[in-house]
């Protein structure tokens, strides 16, 4: 439908039902990560682009940290690199680390920056290197098979953890209009780079910035009960009871757990949004209805 078909009474409506939420988080932080079905198809990454330039508009401070395995992915076999993965991660040598680098801190990082300054916006394109933004430390993995009486350590090489972040650049950047797109690559006390997690470091993010929200955009509608049915809002200890019971299991636990870090760490809401939703940052943050489980620490 275009700009001139729509029902002009609908558009106020709308814009009515958004003034609160646009006065409640004036010059709030929101950290949105950003990937999945989000980042590959065209009209999702244009309303993607243009959500993150009206929340600025609007007097909020969003701050996005991206993902982009499937462009590492793609990039590794065009260069005849094995992909290898322990525990859903992908082992990463000094070689697969230089690509890492290229496609999150190059290709992707910069196609982002690129789409919002397009769409309006002043996005500067950084990695967790720039500025010493964030710490890392190599991550340990345990491994055990069924004959296996103890776990083994796992060396998946340049993949890490945070350590601590520095949140001077981000909080600078912010203050002069900038949007900070963030590309989840840490460096250690030795100077040697680390991939990272982007839920993880979008989550540790929101806490040293002691962010009014963080959005994490999924390939699903939210999290789901054992009825399928989509849990629209939820306590931290709602959730570990849904940890507990097995009611949320397998790959969406990582996810889970980085919202609660972060919700328990001080940011006021967690949100795990459906990124294949257009809009789907505005639904969350500017309607009654919104597009995913929300996630906050009262009671």
């Amino acid at each position: 439908m275009s700009s001139a078909s729509r029902d002009p009474q609908v558009v106020v409506e709308v814009l009515s039902e958004a003034l609160p939420y646009i006065q409640q988080f004036s010059g709030k932080t929101v950290v949105v990560k950003y990937g999945g079905n989000a980042m590959t198809e065209n009209t999702l990454i244009d309303s993607f682009a243009r959500n993150i330039v009206l929340m600025k508009e609007v007097g909020i401070n969003p701050v996005v940290v991206h993902g982009g395995g499937p462009q590492i992915g793609e990039l590794l076999n065009k260069l005849n690199i094995e992909s290898r993965f322990v525990n859903g991660m992908r082992v990463t040598d000094a070689e697969t680390m230089d690509v890492v680098e290229m496609v999150l801190g190059g290709l992707v990082n910069k196609s982002i920056v690129n789409l919002i300054n397009q769409s309006g916006g002043k996005a500067i394109g950084l990695t967790g290197k720039d500025g010493g933004q964030i710490r890392a430390r190599q991550l340990k993995v345990e491994h055990q098979s069924p004959e296996m009486t103890a776990p083994e350590i796992i060396d998946i090489g340049h993949v890490g953890e945070v350590e601590s972040i520095s949140t001077d650049l981000i909080e600078m950047l912010a203050a002069r209009d900038f949007i900070p797109v963030i590309a989840p690559i840490g460096v250690d006390e030795q100077g040697r780079s680390f991939n990272i997690n982007a839920d993880l470091v979008a989550g540790k993010i929101a806490e040293a910035l002691n962010a009014e929200k963080l959005m994490l955009l999924t390939n699903v509608a939210g999290l789901m009960n054992t009825e399928g049915e989509v849990l629209t809002g939820l306590t931290t200890a709602q959730v570990d009871s849904l940890i507990a019971d097995g009611t949320i299991h397998g790959g969406m636990l990582p996810k889970i757990h980085c919202a609660l870090d972060a919700v328990k760490g001080g940011v006021n809401s967690a949100h795990i949004i459906d990124g294949r939703v257009p809009h789907a940052v505005l639904l969350e943050i500017f309607t009654n209805a919104g597009v995913g489980t929300l996630i906050t620490d009262a009671g």
